[in-house]
């Protein structure tokens, strides 16, 4: 028996998520699909974590099982032959048995994406949210940083949580604005890049962060209402879930006692 890993990227646009559900048509399908066309193995893939419909992942981490003796620098290649255009295994390397993609993940990374210019771009639609008016960016990033550190995240996590606590911990948080491509010069205006890495994340928590980071910089709240509503682990206190399409999940990355080298089969993680 082998415990195969795998580095995946996909575009999330036309999936009701990675994690399988009674509906079907998720990432984790088509891999399972593709690895028992491979092997004929019936497999169960797991994933580092869920990204709901429509988010995407460049670096998404996931395991399997198999009896397979296929050599591990094969396997992105044989499965790319089997998935559809919009999923591609980035790599591949044979982990030991005890390798769990999420339990032993020690940090993750998600990039949110938001052009305040006055225009939207229409070749970035699935993957940049617009928002026409424009935004107090440095207040936004003020905002960021009572995220920062160990918290109880219950205000920005879905009713819907499953986990047995909201305790998670921020490790970095930054805000990038660049000029938007449609030529706009005035305040506000421009691309800005939400990069945000935790040592993991609640259900809908990233995008609760931008929904209510987006009122920071609609002038509705300050940036110390970030810390009241850390306070009081009250999801009813946050603003609304950013749309989906903006959300990708970027890195995973593990200890390296794991050895994992995406390039060789063994090593570390810095792919």
């Amino acid at each position: 028996m082998r415990k195969i890993c795998l580095l995946v990227s996909y575009d999330g646009s036309d999936y009701y998520g990675f994690q399988s559900q009674p509906g079907g048509n998720t990432v984790q399908d088509k891999l399972e699909l593709a690895i028992r066309t491979l092997t004929g193995e019936q497999v169960a893939i797991h994933g580092s974590g869920r990204t709901d419909a429509g988010v995407h992942a460049r670096g998404q981490v996931a395991h399997f099982r198999t009896e397979s003796r296929i050599p591990i620098e094969r396997w992105a290649l044989a499965l790319n032959a089997r998935l559809p255009d919009d999923i591609v295994v980035r790599a591949a390397a044979e982990v030991p048995l005890d390798f769990h993609s999420r339990i032993s993940a020690i940090r993750k990374t998600y990039r949110y994406v938001i052009t305040s210019c006055r225009f939207p771009d229409v070749f970035e639609r699935k993957y940049v949210f617009h928002h026409p008016a424009p935004l107090r960016f440095d207040a936004m990033r003020e905002g960021l940083q009572h995220l920062l550190g160990e918290h109880d995240f219950s205000s920005f996590t879905s009713p819907l949580s499953t986990k047995p606590h909201h305790v998670r911990t921020i490790y970095e948080a930054t805000l990038a604005v660049e000029p938007g491509g449609d030529g706009s010069v005035e305040e506000g205006r421009g691309r800005a890049t939400l990069t945000i890495t935790g040592n993991g994340f609640l259900y809908n928590m990233v995008r609760i962060i931008v929904g209510t980071l987006l009122q920071v910089g609609e002038g509705k709240r300050t940036p110390d209402d970030i810390a009241a509503i850390l306070a009081a682990q009250n999801r009813a206190k946050a603003g609304p879930t950013a749309v989906p399409y903006a959300l990708t999940l970027m890195r995973v990355e593990y200890g390296a006692e794991w050895g994992i080298d995406w390039r060789a089969g063994r090593g570390s993680l810095n792919f």
